[in-house]
């Protein structure tokens, strides 16, 4: 099938959830509506989103003074989508609406071009982005009553060029070459790379989206922070006293050990979205999981950052001789078991596959009975390998077109 000539924005309407699909919805949201919460309570459930934020009071000043900030979150479509952007990030914007934010998500199709996603096709990347958006929408991301708005960068900058490119060029003359490259990480690249003359434009435009966007704050993973200070230097260059406020959430572990992060790359480290039960299964059969050893440890990452939010508590199945059946409502009690002995990891793996393969269930149903997202996956499956082989080909590529970024 051909992709569609159609701008970004014209084909969106084509991706709305079909009403067999039951969206599946985590046990992070707040019951409470946001208008009846204090700002105390507010801050409670945002700054749960974040590993890191700065600055603490600046949040508490802001959700105890405005109804509805404007939170900021942004992806390249690249790729496959892995759990931690999929359910992860599900998660996080349930809880920032929950809480009365407004979550824009920019989807970066044109700095996925810049940055050689995809081979630089911007209609495949764009491809991508579609079968991203309705990702999260089978998970059960809350996008109802506009409380979530999916942006595309290309279309958003072309209609407000005039403001945004003067914003653009103002950050870009304030700051040295160096002080723009150190902030490479956001691409998936390192100081020592050899860059692009448009990848080191890059970190100038995603911090210029900040001030686009209008965002109160930054929503985006910790490899993301070194831009998200920038634009916090930056008003202290133009004397503007309200800042973005940087929410870094957690970046989740590869699945195998030493992987410090995921990679779309290598499938052995993550779970992808819309993988089969018995994939799932395998790939946590095999996964780095050493007995009575937390730190560093992907398996109970896992259970940390997406089963417990997801549904409150872990069950653990297992025979009388080995303990029996046992729920686990926080990770401490969680990690005290392991530590012990008491949880093996024999009993662990299972129970966190059926965790896992029941939140994912919604999706692949969506992306079986679904014609046009399953049409969408077909295309993204197809042209990742044709990325490939390209990347394979080219001796003197060193991008490689499935890296994880600004998520």
């Amino acid at each position: 099938m051909e992709d569609s000539t159609d701008p970004p924005a014209a084909g969106m309407e084509s991706l709305s959830m079909n009403s067999e699909v039951e969206q599946a919805q985590p046990s992070s949201s707040n019951p409470t509506p946001s208008g009846q919460m204090s700002g105390e309570e507010r801050f409670k459930i945002v700054r749960s989103v974040g590993e890191e934020c700065i600055q603490e009071d600046e949040l508490l000043n802001l959700l105890t003074k405005k109804p509805q900030p404007i939170c900021y979150d942004g992806f390249e479509p690249s790729g496959r989508m892995h759990i931690a952007q999929g359910v992860m990030k599900a998660i996080n914007v349930n809880k920032l609406t929950s809480a009365g934010c407004k979550v824009k998500i920019w989807i970066a199709d044109w700095f996925a071009k810049m940055n050689n996603k995809m081979g630089g096709d911007l209609k495949k990347i764009q491809t991508v982005g579609r079968y991203l958006i309705e990702i999260w929408k089978a998970v059960g991301m809350d996008i109802s009553d506009n409380k979530v708005e999916f942006l595309w960068s290309s279309d958003e900058i072309n209609a407000r060029a005039a403001e945004y490119w003067p914003l653009v060029l103002d950050i870009a003359g304030r700051n040295t070459l160096s002080r723009i490259i150190r902030c490479s990480q956001i691409m998936g690249r390192s100081e020592q790379d050899d860059l692009t003359a448009a990848q080191i434009f890059y970190p100038c435009m995603q911090c210029a989206d900040i001030f686009f966007l209008k965002a109160d704050i930054c929503q985006l993973g910790m490899d993301q922070r070194k831009v998200n200070m920038l634009a916090r230097e930056y008003c202290d260059d133009i004397k503007r006293k309200n800042k973005p406020i940087i929410l870094s959430h957690h970046m989740l572990s590869g699945l195998q050990q030493g992987q410090e992060k995921m990679s779309k790359s290598d499938p052995s480290s993550s779970i992808y979205m819309e993988d089969e039960e018995n994939i799932v299964n395998l790939k946590i059969k095999k996964a780095y999981c050493p007995p009575k050893q937390v730190k560093d440890n992907p398996c109970l990452e896992y259970i940390k950052y997406i089963i417990l939010p997801w549904f409150n508590e872990f069950n653990v199945e297992r025979a009388p001789e080995n303990g029996g059946n046992k729920t686990f409502k926080t990770f401490e009690e969680l990690t005290a078991d392991y530590e012990s002995g008491e949880l093996h990891p024999g009993d662990l793996k299972p129970a966190l596959a059926k965790a896992l393969n029941k939140i994912l269930q919604p999706v692949r149903d969506h992306f079986t009975q679904n014609p046009v997202a399953k049409d969408l996956l077909k295309r993204v499956k197809s042209q990742l390998t044709i990325a490939l082989h390209y990347h394979k080909d080219d001796s003197n590529s060193k991008v490689d077109p499935n890296n994880v970024d600004r998520t």
